[in-house]
């Protein structure tokens, strides 16, 4: 029996036995293959274990540039030295960024004013100083233990008192680590945010450059400013970006996020830096970063290089952009100098485009600043205020009388006053007699477009004191709709984020409706009525103006790179009615520059070679003020273009709140003439000198030259 039972145990422990020897293989092959690790892959595996983390970086790029039709620099991009930081990934502590900020404060200065720190500031100092932190958690309840961690550090913040500040002392040391930490607070992860761009100094940017193995996440680069070569000329179109430290508009935010910008790119806020936004943005530079398990960067590697944004070429002359900018402003100082008539003038304003092309030629604005008590450079003016503009939009009550069959060409109205009832006594300037269209728009008659307006109404025989029911038609809609077709009262449709539309009278009463066919009732802009002559002088095709002729790609040089897109001429719409009926009013628009009784045929135009054709404008303005009036000004206008036989340039003045009658100057006038004038000079200037195109023209040219070589 005994020896039954021991052969009975006996396998057990021979399989033990097996399976010891099977678990010792299997623990020396373990240890043989982490011997392995160790010692032969050892650095390739820590260095796996350290860099766990990839991620893309995109940085700004300089911005496209811009020139003039003639390939003048008009904005450029200087350089400029940048201290930048680049937060880890998910951030640094708070206690690393102060020590960061206190290590470069020792390189750079960076101006703070004490009355500027915010109080959080301080406290956030404060509370980073030595054992401070768990001095003020001691303060906490028990309610503000409990808090989520963003809730219980702002309690902690709200428990540190005045005495408690008064410990620091805040010298100019101190503060400036507090600026610095505050730009560093301001980085978004893996961007390089910029701490100092502005005035850093040449021993500064060497400074920290040398020191950058124990400036964590900082670096010294070459930034970017925008650089306007002609100064304040212009610049109101050119528009402006958000400054380095402002970033994206924060009412915007989603949508720039939304089409990759960073929070801390800059954008365009104005003009054409915002219209042309996308162009100007340029192929951001994109940077891949290796992070280690606590979000350090280890390693960095350009991806995607950076390009610059795409140039613009403007419609722009600038030469002649200076010269009307100079004439304007000469023009207004003389205005006011009669301070007694004129002391209320306070703009004139100019818009002179190409009628056949919708190419903005030069756009003027400057303003009387009284504060200051001097002239500035406001031309945004011309697209934004909206004035009445007088007798100039005569043409266009004409043409309306005309297409509705309300005159015929040659109709004769007698001018004399004109009494409707419930209004005061209207008339033109003085009693002209039997006019015609033609008269009527040379000598400038107001009665001849009452008549129009009137007729209007309906089939109407106009009898004196005569009660006029103007609520229940569809008069001022009518002649809008004409005027509209022009470009008065609609949007130009200029490349601009925004332009004025005018305003709209709201009372349609038939006194109203007279005034506005004689330009007194609805108001609008410069350029409103810039694009109006231009399209009577065009033949009745209204062409959209334009500020940027062509899109270029960027180019290594200071020449112009390919052409990108090219803006080709944008008829909005052709005028609806006969031509004839606009080639009648183009023969008014002469003889108000020619004709013996033409309003424009005076000594300030006297011999002018280029053959101009337009029309004058008056129109009442008084000055109200808490409901009172003050006094009765006016706004003197000029709308024009030349030569009348083949328009090349065409243009608006507008001169708000002169002196009445009496007035010594002709303001419109004389602006009127002095950029005709200085447009023409400048052409024969160019033709002596062999230089009378264009940038898109010279290219034309040169390339139908060279291939004329090679046939």
């Amino acid at each position: 029996m005994v020896n039954e039972k021991k052969k009975k145990r006996s396998p057990l422990p021979f399989r033990l036995n097996i399976l010891f020897v099977f678990v010792f293989l299997l623990f020396s092959l373990l240890i043989l293959q982490l011997g392995v690790v160790q010692i032969l892959n050892g650095e390739e595996a820590q260095e796996k274990i350290n860099r766990t983390v990839k991620d893309t970086s995109k940085s700004q790029v300089p911005r496209g540039k811009m020139y003039d039709r003639f390939g003048r620099l008009v904005l450029d991009n200087e350089p400029v030295r940048s201290i930048t930081y680049t937060a880890p990934k998910n951030g640094a502590s708070a206690e690393k960024k102060l020590d960061l900020a206190e290590k470069l404060s020792q390189y750079i200065d960076l101006e703070y004013p004490y009355d500027e720190l915010r109080e959080r500031d301080k406290k956030e100092y404060w509370y980073l100083q030595g054992e401070n932190a768990e001095t003020v958690a001691d303060r906490l309840t028990k309610k503000e233990k409990e808090m989520e961690p963003s809730d219980q550090y702002q309690a902690l913040l709200d428990h540190i008192t005045e005495e408690d500040l008064a410990t620091i002392d805040w010298n100019k040391q101190v503060i400036e680590v507090i600026a610095i930490k505050r730009e560093l607070d301001e980085a978004t992860e893996l961007t390089p945010h910029i701490v100092k761009n502005e005035g850093v100094t040449q021993e500064e940017y060497a400074v920290v450059a040398e020191h950058l193995n124990q400036l964590s996440g900082i670096d010294a680069s070459i930034d970017w400013e925008r650089k306007p070569i002609f100064g304040q000329t212009f610049a109101n179109y050119i528009g402006s970006i958000t400054d380095s430290d402002e970033g994206i508009p924060s009412e915007n935010e989603d949508y720039y996020l939304s089409n990759g910008y960073s929070r801390n790119d800059r954008v365009g806020t104005s003009g054409l830096e915002q219209e042309y936004e996308s162009v100007l943005r340029g192929t951001k530079e994109q940077v891949l970063y290796t992070t280690n398990k606590d979000g350090e960067v280890v390693n960095s590697e350009v991806v995607v290089e950076g390009q610059r944004g795409n140039d613009l070429v403007l419609t722009i002359d600038m030469e002649l952009q200076k010269r009307v900018d100079e004439i304007v402003k000469k023009e207004l100082k003389a205005i006011r100098s009669d301070s007694g008539q004129n002391r209320y003038v306070e703009d004139a304003l100019v818009a002179m485009l190409d009628p056949q092309t919708g190419e903005v030629l030069a756009l003027s604005g400057q303003h009387y600043d009284s504060e200051e008590n001097e002239i500035v450079d406001e031309s945004f003016r011309v697209v934004y205020d909206q004035h009445r503009p007088g007798s100039t939009v005569k043409g266009a009550s004409v043409l309306a009388g005309l297409d509705a069959g309300l005159i015929d060409m040659g109709t004769t109205f007698n001018d004399r006053s004109i009494k409707i009832a419930g209004t005061p006594e209207k008339r033109s300037y003085k009693t002209l007699g039997p006019v015609n269209d033609l008269k009527a728009l040379e000598r400038s008659s107001n009665v001849y477009m009452f008549f129009i307006a009137m007729r209007m109404l309906g089939d109407y025989n106009y009898q004196r004191n005569d009660s006029l029911n103007v609520t229940n038609t569809h008069a001022f809609q009518d002649f809008r709709n004409y005027f509209s077709q022009f470009g008065l009262g609609v949007e130009t449709g200029i490349d601009l984020p925004y332009e004025a539309n005018g305003y709209k009278g709201q009372n349609p009463q038939a006194g109203n409706l007279l005034d506005f066919a004689i330009g007194q009732y609805d108001t609008f802009t410069t350029l409103q009525l810039a694009q109006y002559v231009s399209t009577i002088a065009n033949d009745g095709y209204r062409i959209r103006p334009r500020l940027v002729s062509e899109i270029r790609q960027p180019s290594l040089d200071d020449q112009l790179g390919p052409v990108v897109k090219n803006f080709n001429t944008d008829v909005l719409n052709k005028i609806e009615m006969d031509d004839q009926y606009i080639e009648r009013v183009q023969q008014g628009f002469i003889n108000v520059f020619h004709g013996s009784q033409g309003t424009a045929n005076n000594t300030i135009w006297a011999g002018a070679p280029y053959k101009p054709a337009g029309k004058t404008g008056t129109a009442e303005n008084a000055i109200y003020e808490d409901g009172k009036l003050i006094t009765e000004t006016e706004n003197l206008t000029l709308v024009g273009y030349a030569p009348y036989d083949d328009p090349e340039v065409a243009f608006a003045v507008v001169v708000p709140h002169t002196g009445t009658y009496n007035s010594k100057y002709s303001v419109n006038h004389t602006i009127g003439r002095g950029i005709m004038d200085a447009y023409f000079n400048l052409k024969k200037e160019r033709q002596q000198n062999g230089v009378d195109m264009n940038l898109k023209d010279k290219e034309k040219n040169q390339g139908s030259n060279e291939k004329n070589k090679e046939e």
